[in-house]
């Protein structure tokens, strides 16, 4: 078949030239005038936020209904890093709302960058007028505090400890000072490596108990300095929360810092999964009020909260702490208090008539 043109007067001058246009005509639907422009009303995670869960989705709402078919892994994007390395994952979507499912978790503490371009369009074939990209972070990395040998002990003292009425479940050592800086436990057998008490579940040991436990003590000493500093290292991801007082608080996984004191007025909540990790850098003193708890949801499991503080320990009557404390001063539960967790102190711990339980390996 011959090409066929349109004459001057802008009709075909065959009927196939005709059928052609026709064709062509009713292949090509360009929007209305009248269409509205889709823009996109939210997302999630939202912007600039930081501290979003690894196994989450990406998503996005419009203005109004989309083609679905303009929206694909081609035009809703993930990237990760400054790099931006593109990140597999799969798009749905439904009721104005699309959504990225990464393949697999993302990176712990990774910038994130989520685009939907503007070959996204709308029902009506109306595209966005431009693209639409927000960024977020992910949750920091669970990376604990390493104990040392002091993580052999559920209470670690230098100077003193004193534990009238006191239950402990785990084993106790004191270093440089001797057994008799160990008083409220009734002692039995302290002539050995280590002694007993009807109250602790485990063994005690001091410095001047026979070889190998003086070295031992000396070593699990040195290991706790060494973890006092290492958690003081960390870099912070949040700083001067709530001013000191973060009383009432649910708190996310990572590193929190404060120049000042802080106070624990009311209970207080961390949530995160088994492998989550919280550290508190505390410049002065750390104060709990009486019969407070601390709380952990989703998971979070004791051995991964550290409490990095300069200086005193001290816990009303009746409260409740999770997780280590790490102490450069000293540590006073009060009547009734009880931690799961471990209480290791560069001078004195007091724990008369507190609960002392070792945390899960």
């Amino acid at each position: 078949m011959t090409i066929v043109k349109k004459s001057k007067s802008g009709l075909y001058k065959t009927a196939a030239g005709f059928l052609i246009w026709l064709v062509a005509a009713c292949t090509f639907s360009p929007p209305r005038s009248g269409d509205s422009v889709p823009t996109v009303l939210s997302s999630s995670p939202a912007s600039n936020a930081t501290g979003v869960a690894l196994d989450g989705t990406i998503s996005a709402t419009f203005s109004e209904e989309m083609d679905p078919a303009t929206l694909t892994s081609s035009t809703f994007t993930l990237t990760s890093g400054i790099a931006a390395i593109p990140v597999l994952g799969t798009v749905i979507y439904a009721d104005s709302t699309v959504v990225f499912q990464p393949t697999g978790d993302l990176e712990s503490n990774g910038l994130f960058t989520a685009t939907i371009s503007t070959d996204a369009s709308s029902a009506s074939g109306v595209a966005l007028a431009t693209e639409y990209a927000w960024s977020f972070t992910g949750r920091p990395a669970g990376i604990p505090v390493s104990l040392g040998t002091a993580g052999d002990y559920v209470t670690l003292a230098k100077t003193a400890i004193s534990g009238t009425g006191a239950v402990v479940t785990g084993d106790l050592g004191i270093s440089p000072a001797f057994a008799t800086s160990i008083t409220g436990f009734s002692l039995i057998d302290p002539a050995t490596s280590f002694s007993t008490s009807a109250q602790v579940t485990g063994k005690v040991f001091a410095a001047d108990y026979a070889a190998p436990t003086p070295a031992k003590l000396t070593a699990a000493v040195i290991d706790m300095g060494l973890a006092f500093t290492a958690a003081a290292a960390r870099t912070p991801d949040v700083t001067e929360l709530g001013n000191g007082n973060i009383g009432g608080m649910t708190l996310l996984p990572g590193v929190y810092r404060w120049s000042t004191a802080v106070m624990i007025p009311t209970d207080v909540t961390l949530t995160g999964s088994a492998s989550d990790v919280w550290i508190f850098q505390i410049a002065e003193t750390l104060g709990m009020a009486a019969q407070k708890k601390i709380v952990l949801t989703g998971g979070a499991v004791a051995k991964n909260v550290f409490w990095q503080v300069s200086g005193a320990v001290t816990v009303g009557a009746g409260a409740h702490v999770e997780g280590v404390v790490l102490t450069a001063t000293a540590v006073t539960f009060g009547a009734g208090t009880s931690i799961k967790g471990r209480l290791l102190a560069q001078s004195a711990v007091t724990i008369t008539g507190s609960v002392i339980v070792q945390p899960a390996p």
